[in-house]
């Protein structure tokens, strides 16, 4: 089954298909001829005629050395033309990925994507390197054999043509039936991955709970679930290949029936009974080695309705800005009549508020006010309704998303550490940092003395997101990471709710004093994160409750 969207999908041309498809039909060429060979030689050693099977036989020794070094060949070829399309699809799937944003990922389960990208991508190999190039040579080689057949015994090659159509045509009305029970099993399968990771990534929360035991015996039921479907598939599949063994062996015996009545018939030579049989299991090689490559290769079409939902979804914003350059050093940030709903009605409307160049702006309010909303909308996350928002002058949309994420570095409230060295984490910006650097940002982040206290200080290995660093410390992490990537403007979105009072202090002033051209918005719910702040922006449900500038607060 020729699937359009996953050739497409992958940048697959003819060419690498064309060549594997060549290799193979080289093979199935010297399994033909060795046929011919070895049916010559037996006909010779039966008619007596020995004086000419040392020529055939070093001739056949010779096709069988050539045929071995095609097959590690196309081995060889077929597996390096696999990592290749492996490699760039599952590239292209974490650009896409990279590109539909957070917006898009935040409806999708992590389960479900990770399987995607990688079972599903797998399962794709045999597909590409093994059925299409199969495909091609089953078409060729069967009608080339029987087609020269013709000339030698036309109702032998007639029964056997019949045959080898058979075996092609029939096994191809459970191919529709298979594809859709593999794509409702790849579902199942991917539901069940999705669940297995949400449950592993909450074993505390559900021991806490006390509901392991309950949700162990539910993932169980959906693994036997499972299994009953793949069963279900097999049998299908099962009786797939039954009609092809049947159709061969059937075939088979009628060819040399009829082969064998030519020759008592006098229509046919004596010898045509050996080629006849040994030239059928070589039509019907490339249609069992197709049916092989079939069952390895319809797995990967049950994962491209995931796959091409992730190519063909939609990133929540464009990224059509031109402007290619980060905002300059001291830029400033204005937000006239912003307005974004969600389906359910949250969100905000009408905000507008200025960020002075190089000042603190502080923004509080209620949950669910608003505020992260901004914080989203501000990072284009998503992209207001209605209304504009400035930085530097220029409408946020005028800058391509590159340009803008190099000119706001962004701290939330729930961080995310990568395994790796402290300091792996810290350049996650800027690479290039040098060590002064690093350290700098670090001791403005309050984070030096406990990273120092560590077993081999910044060299020391982060677990999964930090997980054996407390809230607080792994807060300090994102805040150093933040102030080393030194963007003109940073966004502190309940990024020091895990610390201290103290702690927090510290920190804020620190980063006003290390670099006092940044433009700092701090979104909190205690007044003490916002007690330096220039100025207070207060949401309630969604709009502006009022701005009030640092003197008037004090």
């Amino acid at each position: 089954m020729i699937h359009r969207r996953l050739l497409h999908l992958a940048g697959v041309v003819l060419g690498p298909i064309a060549l594997l498809a060549v290799l193979s039909a080289l093979v199935s060429a010297c399994h033909v001829t060795g046929a011919v060979l070895t049916a010559a030689v037996l006909a010779d050693l039966t008619g007596g005629d020995g004086a000419g099977v040392v020529p055939l036989i070093a001739a056949l020794v010779g096709v069988v050395a050539v045929r071995a070094a095609l097959l590690w060949l196309r081995e060889v070829a077929a597996a390096r033309f696999g990592i290749a399309i492996r490699t760039r699809l599952r590239g292209e799937l974490l650009r896409r990925i990279t590109a539909l944003g957070p917006a898009w990922a935040q409806g999708e389960r992590s389960g479900a994507i990770t399987h995607t990208v990688v079972d599903g991508v797998e399962a794709l190999d045999a597909y590409y390197s093994r059925y299409l190039p199969q495909l091609l040579v089953t078409c060729l080689v069967p009608a080339a054999v029987t087609g020269w057949l013709f000339t030698v015994s036309v109702p032998a090659a007639t029964a056997l043509a019949s045959a080898v159509l058979c075996a092609v045509v029939v096994p191809r009305f459970w191919d529709a039936r298979l594809l859709r029970t593999g794509r409702d099993r790849w579902r199942a399968y991917e539901k069940l991955a999705a669940d297995y990771l949400e449950a592993t990534q909450a074993i505390g929360v559900l021991r806490v709970f006390g509901a392991g035991k309950r949700t162990g015996d539910a993932l169980a039921a959906r693994g036997e679930h499972l299994h009953r479907a793949t069963m279900a598939q097999l049998r299908v599949s099962l009786v797939e290949s039954a009609v092809s063994a049947l159709a061969l062996h059937l075939g088979t015996a009628a060819t040399i029936v009829v082969a064998c009545a030519g020759v008592l018939g006098g229509t046919a030579p004596s010898g045509s009974v050996l080629l006849f049989l040994l030239c059928a299991r070589e039509c019907f090689r490339p249609v069992l080695d197709l049916s092989a490559h079939w069952h390895l290769g319809y797995q990967g079409l049950g994962a491209v309705e995931g796959i091409d939902e992730i190519l063909t979804a939609r990133p929540a914003v464009a990224d059509t800005g031109t402007r290619t350059d980060p905002a300059s050093p001291g830029a400033g940030l204005r937000l006239r009549h912003v307005g974004y709903r969600y389906p359910n009605g949250a969100g905000v409307a009408d905000v507008g508020f200025d960020c002075a160049p190089g000042a603190t702006t502080g923004i509080v309010g209620p949950s669910g006010a608003g505020k992260s909303t901004l914080a989203r909308l501000i990072i284009r996350h998503v992209d207001p309704q209605h209304g504009t928002i400035e930085l530097d002058g220029t409408p946020i949309t005028d800058y391509t998303l590159a340009a803008l994420r190099a000119s706001i570095a962004v701290v939330g409230q729930h961080t995310h550490l990568f395994h790796g060295t402290v300091a792996e984490n810290l350049r996650l910006a800027r690479p290039d940092s040098t060590p002064e650097e690093v350290r700098t940002a670090a001791h403005v982040a309050d984070a030096l003395d406990f990273i120092e206290a560590l077993p081999r200080g910044f060299d020391t290995v982060l677990t999964e997101n930090g997980s054996r660093l407390s809230g607080g410390q792994r807060q300090r992490l994102a805040i150093a990471r933040a102030v080393l990537a030194a963007t003109p403007v940073l966004l502190l979105d309940e990024a020091t709710s895990a610390l201290d009072v103290d702690t927090e202090a510290r920190v804020l002033t620190r980063l006003a004093e290390h670099r006092p051209g940044t433009t700092r918005i701090v979104i909190a719910h205690r007044e003490s994160a916002l007690r330096d702040a220039d100025a207070v922006v207060t949401i309630e449900s969604g709009r502006v409750a009022g701005v009030v500038p640092s003197a008037a607060r004090r």
